[in-house]
């Protein structure tokens, strides 16, 4: 039985609350350590009071109930009276629930189009890199791209620097290195995008769309799509190979 959302709820009422999306594949969670330390990570950055971690991780292995699926945990700061203030609220909620898993098989093979988002990113350091239920940009975002030609849309911050894409992260190709972008200043941080830095080198940098415009490869990737190629870039052609090398090795 799921459970219901109090009107009291502080993310249903402020997005004050963290989440995470994960893929089970043949009955197991992808990349659950990383999934954990994020929340963990975001519910110290966001001064949450403590959460039974260990609970949590039987809650959430408990609700596996097909070999491939999606599970999400939201967790919220808890539930409180009206106003912004934190001040009195000790207990955490959680809520699990669960999904099917989106079939990606065709952006993998075939690769994607993408344009650039009208939408730039709020700059704002303490929130950055979290993933927080305060996604009103995204959700801008993805209504933009509802009236585009393209498959996705690049997503820059509002001092011009590339961030990631609607709703994944994104990595660059220019003589023989990987590149992405830092995420200091806005986006999240992304479970694949972290995995990934640590399969093979790979560069943080602070580029401008400009920066983009010898770049022979792209590609995007997040916890559920895993690794899919960028096969056009607005009107210019990029060459998957680089990408396919990647995916032949299995790193996800």
């Amino acid at each position: 039985m799921k459970p219901s959302v109090s009107r009291f709820d502080r993310s249903f009422n402020y997005g004050d609350g963290i989440f995470t999306t994960m893929q089970v594949k043949a009955g197991l969670i992808q990349l659950w350590p990383l999934h954990l330390a994020r929340l963990q990570h975001a519910a110290t950055q966001l001064h949450f009071a403590k959460i039974d971690w260990s609970s949590l991780e039987t809650e959430v292995m408990a609700a596996i109930t097909e070999p491939n699926q999606v599970i999400k945990i939201l967790i919220s700061r808890g539930e409180g009276g009206r106003g912004y203030s934190s001040q009195g609220i000790d207990t955490p909620k959680v809520y699990i629930s669960c999904s099917a898993l989106p079939d990606y098989h065709l952006w993998r093979q075939q690769g994607i189009t993408l344009g650039i988002a009208e939408l730039k990113l709020a700059i704002q350091p303490a929130l950055a890199g979290i993933k927080h239920t305060s996604r009103l940009e995204q959700v801008l975002i993805k209504q933009q791209l509802l009236h585009t030609e393209f498959d996705d849309l690049l997503v820059i911050d509002q001092q011009d620097f590339v961030c990631e894409v609607s709703a994944a992260n994104i990595f660059f190709y220019r003589q023989q290195q990987w590149y992405t972008p830092s995420l200091e200043r806005a986006g999240v941080a992304g479970v694949m995008r972290q995995h990934l830095m640590q399969q093979f080198d790979v560069k943080q940098v602070s580029w401008t769309l400009a920066q983009l415009n010898d770049v022979e490869a792209m590609f995007i990737c997040n916890a559920l799509m895993e690794i899919v190629p960028v096969q056009r870039f607005m009107l210019r052609e990029l060459d998957m190979t680089p990408v396919n090398a990647l995916m032949k090795r299995q790193l996800c």
